[in-house]
C-alpha cells in the first residue's frame, strides 16, 4: 500500500483494540481525516464508503504513546492520543500481544508481526514495509534534523538529512542505525538490524523509549 492522503478512510476490521494501553475493546475502527471516529462493535452503522481496508483478525492496535511525553503535557492533554473517537488516528496494529508497560515504555515491533502503522490518518507502514521513502520532505522536516542528547542516559541521536539516524550510546559509535520518517510531531524509526520503534517531539524535546532528548545547538 501506498496511499499515505490522511482523507482517505481507514478501517480496521475485527481488532483487540488498545483504547488505553490498560482498557481493551473488541471491534472495528474507523477513521477519517485523520481523526478516530468509531471504536468498538459496528451494530447498524454502514462502514465509510471506499475506505482502506486492513483484516485485522483479532491483532492488536495498540496507541503510539511515550510514557515521559505524556506526562509532559498538562493532565488535561495526556489522553490525546488514546485510541478514541475524535483523537488522532496514531496507532500501530501488530499480531504480537502488547503489555500495558510495553505500550508505554518500549514499543518496538517486528516487521513480521506489523500490519500496520498510521500516524495522523496517513499510513507510514504496510505489512512491515514502509510506504515512503526515508527522507521524503515533509512540513517541517528541518526542525528534526541534527543531533539530539539525553546526558542522563549518555545517548546522541543523529537524523541525518538523507533520512538515516545513527546512534552513540555510551560512546560506542553507531550502536543503533536505521531510516527514520516524520510527520508533524511524530517520528518512526526503523532500525537496521529489523525492528520499528517511535518517538514524540512535545515542546521541543524528543521523547523515545525513556529516553528524553534536547537538540544540541549549532555554533553560531
Amino acid at each position: 500500500m501506498s496511499g499515505n492522503d490522511a482523507s482517505d478512510p481507514l478501517v480496521v476490521i475485527d481488532a483487540t483494540v488498545h483504547v488505553t494501553p490498560s482498557r481493551t475493546v473488541r471491534g472495528d475502527l474507523w477513521a477519517e481525516d485523520g481523526r478516530i471516529t468509531h471504536v468498538g462493535p459496528r451494530g447498524k452503522k454502514p462502514r465509510p464508503a471506499r475506505a482502506r481496508v486492513i483484516e485485522a483478525d483479532g491483532a492488536f492496535v495498540v496507541p503510539l504513546l511515550v510514557d515521559t511525553a505524556m506526562r509532559a503535557r498538562a493532565e488535561d492533554q495526556r489522553g490525546v492520543y488514546d485510541v478514541a473517537p475524535g483523537n488522532p488516528a496514531t496507532f500501530a496494529v501488530t499480531r504480537e500481544r502488547m503489555s500495558e508497560s510495553r505500550i508505554g515504555q518500549m514499543l518496538v515491533l517486528r516487521p513480521y508481526d506489523l500490519l500496520a502503522v498510521v500516524v495522523w490518518g496517513h499510513v507510514e507502514a504496510w505489512q512491515g514495509e514502509p510506504t515512503r521513502p526515508a527522507g521524503t520532505p515533509a512540513p517541517g522536516l528541518q526542525r528534526w534534523h541534527g543531533v539530539w542528547v539525553d546526558e542522563s542516559h549518555e545517548l546522541e541521536q543523529h537524523l541525518l538529512l538523507d533520512g538515516r539516524y545513527t546512534e552513540t550510546r555510551h560512546g560506542r559509535t553507531d550502536a543503533y542505525t536505521g531510516r527514520y520518517w516524520v510527520r508533524d510531531d511524530r517520528v518512526t524509526y526503523l532500525d537496521d538490524t529489523g525492528f520499528w520503534a517511535f518517538g514524540e517531539l512535545v515542546d521541543g524535546v524528543l521523547h523515545h523509549a525513556g529516553f528524553v532528548m534536547r537538540k544540541r545547538l549549532t555554533p553560531g
